[in-house]
């Protein structure tokens, strides 16, 4: 077993790393006009196979349903986005991105680009991958286990 200060340095580093990368990222779309809820929003929408629900939305953000539809009465007052009732149940809402909606993304998209490379271009490749196949195993482990 590792030992409990390692364990608790790579916890840190992996918590506050998370957390700055967000913010300098989020510093980089000021310019849109957007909130770092709304940036990440509009993404999640994008790159979602089907139109999400706001409960699929607010899960993927991390935040509570109110949180979600305060946020996104905004984004539709903005044009960015629409509610569709969902074909099978008309209780529920499907978020679509509008056209306007997806012109935002691919600026976001740009941005987001810019600022990985911009970021990650000095670091040595072989370590990126294994930083890569780390994190990606640990959010595995994470989301398996029921507590």
């Amino acid at each position: 077993m590792q030992n409990d200060a390692l364990q608790e340095k790579f916890a840190l580093a992996l918590h506050d790393t998370a957390r700055s990368w967000r913010h300098a990222l989020d510093r980089r779309l000021k310019s849109l006009g957007l909130s770092q809820a709304s940036w990440m929003s509009i993404a999640f929408l994008a790159r979602a196979k089907e139109p999400l629900t706001q409960t699929e939305l607010a899960h993927c953000l991390s935040v509570e349903q109110p949180t979600v539809v305060a946020m996104l009465d905004r984004l539709q007052r903005a044009g960015l986005v629409h509610r569709e009732m969902d074909s099978a149940d008309r209780r529920i809402r499907r978020v679509v991105l509008t056209e306007q909606g997806h012109g935002v993304y691919a600026e976001v998209r740009r941005i987001a680009i810019d600022f990985r490379h911009e970021k990650l271009q000095n670091l040595d490749e072989e370590a990126l991958r294994q930083a890569t196949t780390l994190l990606q195993h640990l959010q595995q482990v994470l989301e398996e286990s029921p507590r």
